[in-house]
């Protein structure tokens, strides 16, 4: 059945045009949203929306059906990727305006500071991210990765890099994530295997992506923390007072400064000297702020366990589905319950106790945190759904199967097509997903050649594959741009390098495996 759907859609193609044309296509429609944004500093979303007509105007597709197939993409992402956005916002902005947040920044620089701090990021995103998908990593990391970049002397890029790094990683080679385990089903691989080969490429991969290159990069691309940090969210727009940088003294949040009432208000933030002298406490109490007459820090402790939350109904149903059988109760009660959205409402619904009730919030002040959180995130949404219609287009179109038929006829071995189907199927689609279901069917026939051992290095190689070069068409582009507060060229420079540092080092690990196994 995977095999079939990798191969369905040739069938769902929106166009007679030839490959030439599609090809060309593509590249058109890739170039007119480049220059828009660069060059003519039009907003993302209707660069987007404006490169999908271009690419379907030349790939010959009928206007009904672009507008179609666009608005197909852009509802099936916003549906998915749009409500963990949001959510996970819910969770950042209480974690937030809170303090809890302080409490696990003061701790991460109070045990990891100066270079071993990108190093710890790097492993505790990849900790993180083994059960989590890639947005949802990316919305509960991020606030700790701005904050800790506001309250130290760490370049943003120094400790963004490695956490993005480690979500990526883990997002493509190991499962339980989607694309491996659609891979392991099509290849018929072993599961064990698969997962074993897959940490051991992981860990190489992590330092290299993530401490390595972030250190490279965050010498030659500077990158300021956006002065309107997500991470503070939480306050409704009228309560936020100037639009400077963010500064570290007392009382000023992310956003600039704030007034000293109020949930979004009240929040006091670490400053230099706190983080300085945070050594002479216990790893989990936090640093003395000062908080406001009737608010509370919620402490570290519950903190870090409304942010797991998440995480850990997730991995219990990875678990679940891996080792129990279908009909069961107890994995049909965790499916529910470690589906993303539902898995981060209860994590919303407990952080409303554990993070809003706890710090002195009244439920006015908790519900206008939450509500707050939204704002913010609306241009982010727009741009990534955006991102979906402009993919779904080219896929509708078939530039996807293009790549496929050019790859599926090369004479190579079956590790490098894997690989290179993949390559060719991400850059054209900008999906991994996509990449690794329509590689997979590529090269199944050839997987019934090959022992276990090999089969099981063919899915990583098109995991590897399926991260190849994130630009413009990848939602995840869009998104790692907007939270980082970078341009189009920054976000090439460094993301775009990683996700490339990433797939060629994996698949390099995946080949030097090959030679012993």
């Amino acid at each position: 059945m995977i095999a079939h759907a990798a191969h369905s859609l040739a069938a769902e193609a929106i166009t007679s045009a030839g490959t030439g044309q599609l090809v060309l296509a593509a590249v058109l429609g890739i170039a007119a949203v480049i220059l828009l944004i660069a060059w003519a500093k039009w907003h993302p979303f209707l660069a987007l929306v404006v490169g999908a007509a271009v690419l379907g105007i030349v790939a010959g597709v009928a206007p009904a059906d672009t507008v179609t197939s666009f608005t197909k993409g852009v509802g099936s992402t916003a549906g998915s990727v749009g409500l963990l956005i949001a959510l996970g916002s819910m969770i950042g902005a209480l974690l937030a305006e809170s303090g809890g947040a302080d409490g696990i920044v003061a701790t991460i620089v109070r045990k990891f500071s100066g270079s071993a701090l990108p190093w710890a990021m790097a492993g505790v995103a990849a900790l993180i991210g083994l059960p989590l998908f890639f947005e949802v990593g990316v919305v509960l990391l991020v606030p700790i990765v701005l904050l800790v970049a506001q309250r130290t002397d760490v370049p943003l890029l120094k400790i963004g890099i490695p956490a993005l790094a480690g979500l990526s990683v883990l997002h493509g080679l190991v499962p339980p994530h989607p694309g491996p385990l659609v891979a392991i089903a099509n290849l018929n691989a072993d599961l064990g295997l698969t997962l074993a080969f897959g940490l051991i490429c992981a860990i190489p991969t992590v330092l290299i992506a993530g401490p390595v290159f972030g250190n490279f990069i965050a010498k030659r691309v500077p990158v300021a923390v956006p002065g309107r940090a997500l991470v503070g969210a939480g306050a409704p727009a009228g309560d936020r007072v100037g639009s400077g940088p963010a500064r570290e003294r007392r009382g000023s949040g992310p956003a600039g400064d704030r007034p000293a009432s109020g949930p979004a208000g009240g929040q006091d933030f670490v400053d230099r000297d706190d983080l300085a002298n945070a050594g002479t406490g216990e790893p989990d109490e936090p640093v003395d702020r000062g908080l406001p007459a009737g608010r509370r820090n919620p402490g570290f402790w519950p903190a870090v366990l409304t942010v797991l939350l998440p995480i850990v109904l997730m991995l219990l149903r990875a678990i679940a589905e891996l080792t129990l059988d279908k009909g069961n109760g107890v994995r049909s009660a965790l499916e529910v319950l470690g589906d993303p959205v539902v898995a981060l409402l209860l994590g919303v619904l407990l952080a409303m106790w554990t993070l809003g009730k706890r710090a002195g919030f009244d439920r006015s002040q908790t519900s206008s945190v939450l509500g707050g959180a939204l704002p913010p995130i609306a241009g982010i949404l727009l741009i990534v759904a955006a991102g979906g219609g402009f993919k779904q287009v080219l896929v509708d179109a078939g530039v996807g199967n293009v790549v496929a038929d050019a790859a599926k006829d090369a004479n190579i071995s079956a590790l490098v097509l894997g690989f290179l189907a993949a390559v060719g199927i991400r850059v054209a689609t900008g999906s991994a997903t996509v990449a690794t279901i329509t590689a997979a069917g590529i090269v199944a026939p050839l997987a019934a050649t090959l022992d276990k051992p090999e089969v099981s290095l063919l899915a990583l190689a098109i995991g590897a594959g399926s991260l190849f070069f994130s630009h413009v068409n990848d939602a995840g582009f869009w998104l790692v741009k907007e939270y980082f507060g970078m341009t189009v060229g920054q976000t090439i420079k460094t993301w775009s390098v990683m996700e490339t540092i990433i797939s060629v080092v994996g698949f390099g690990c995946v080949m030097i495996l090959s030679i012993f196994v």
